[in-house]
């Protein structure tokens, strides 16, 4: 078994804005959002350089190369038959199932973060500092019904709404975001913190604890109270986390050179949600923002640029467990440049090798590599579907 049991699920949110897109997207067959035949079980996404990979999730099989020019990213949309694709011109809604891209597109400049919990998708648009938030049980009968919100100023953010309906948002400027705000039901302000600075990511942990990322540690909303939660360094950033709906203990990462062109850290962030107490570990290799996931029972899994998928218990902050999926590699310079991505989904890890064109599917609980897909070409990020009754 790769890794030690805990918790489970999976929750990877995904940064920073889109590149350029010429629009030859290819649109569904009902050209209305509709589902078509069913083409890919247990669908994946995997971007490159000009289109998007569909696959089969259980054979690994290509199923279609939709032509899609430009920088695009790619999250679930929050069912077993969506996914969502982030263009130049705003997100759209991609029928991986059918794989088929739709018309269902909600414009804006520079799409960013894509959150899933407590049964709502909440798409948030830098460029405009747009909120959208719609369920994903609407999907596939054409535009789904959506509620909207709009920060005061655009900037790089996320929100999220729970259970109770609170909506969670970033706030910021041109300049970045700073802080967080928390709106209720009927959208007036409860709660408010801006000693945030470079805010940056959202993961949600056991009983809705939600953290957001600052550049000297993060912000918890808890319970109806937002608390600071330092990092042991003055320049300790946390933008990128992964969190799991049973455990208590937010995945993130962790960096220290705020001058460094490109920081390659070697330490993960872990932070206890009911405590506040935030604890670093060594893994001993780099990794990057693509690199970061959680496991069916609640496990840390890091991707290194030493080729392994590492494995630690969130509760005792120890690398339990290493496994070999690629050779090593480094991280570019260029964030947009393709490098190995994780996505975990159930029981088994999705890595992407871009250096030799494929796409490996791992059994986290025995640590063997269960299949492998052949590429034409690099892949980039990857994403896919959610499983029926599976947690986020």
């Amino acid at each position: 078994m790769i890794g030690t049991a805990v918790v489970a699920a999976l929750l990877l949110t995904s940064c920073g804005q889109s590149g350029d897109s010429d629009g030859d997207e290819k649109k569904s067959a009902s050209d209305s959002g509709g589902k078509s035949a069913v083409k890919a079980t247990e669908p994946l996404v995997a971007t490159y350089d000009g289109g998007l990979y569909v696959l089969d999730g259980t054979s690994l099989k290509i199923v279609e190369d939709i032509p899609l020019k430009g920088f695009n990213r790619v999250n679930p949309a929050g069912d077993d038959r969506h996914v969502v694709v982030s263009t130049s011109k705003g997100f759209q809604l991609l029928d991986a199932g059918g794989a088929e891209l739709t018309d269902v597109t909600f414009p804006g400049a520079e799409p960013g973060h894509v959150v899933r919990h407590a049964g709502r998708t909440v798409l948030f648009t830098d460029g405009t500092g747009e909120i959208r938030i719609f369920d994903p049980k609407d999907l596939g009968d054409g535009e789904p019904k959506t509620a909207t919100h709009k920060t005061d100023s655009p900037h790089h953010g996320v929100a999220v709404e729970l259970e109770n309906g609170e909506l969670l948002t970033t706030v910021g400027d041109k300049d970045g975001g700073f802080g967080i705000s928390v709106l209720d039901e009927d959208r007036k302000e409860i709660a408010r913190n801006e000693d945030c600075p470079g805010v940056h990511g959202e993961a949600t942990a056991k009983g809705e604890a939600v953290v957001i990322g600052c550049q000297d540690g993060v912000l918890l909303y808890r319970d109806g109270e937002i608390k600071k939660i330092d990092s042991p360094d003055d320049y300790g950033r946390i933008g990128n986390q992964a969190g799991s709906d049973r455990s208590p203990v937010v995945l993130g990462d962790y960096k220290t050179d705020e001058d460094a062109e490109l920081e390659r850290p070697e330490q993960i962030s872990l932070i206890n949600t009911e405590t506040g107490k935030l604890e670093l570990v060594d893994l001993g290799t780099s990794y990057t923002f693509r690199s970061l996931a959680r496991g069916p029972h609640g496990e840390a899994l890091v991707l290194g640029t030493d080729g392994k998928l590492h494995t630690v218990d969130p509760d005792s902050a120890e690398v339990t467990g290493s496994v070999d999926v690629i050779d090593k590699w480094r991280e570019p310079l260029d964030w947009q440049q393709p490098r190995p991505a994780l996505f975990v989904r159930d029981h088994t890890a999705y890595v992407s090798d871009p250096a030799q064109k494929k796409l490996h599917a791992i059994d986290l609980e025995t640590g063997k590599k269960t299949g492998t897909a052949e590429l034409p070409s690099a892949p980039n990020e990857i994403s896919g579907v959610d499983l029926p009754g599976s947690a986020h």
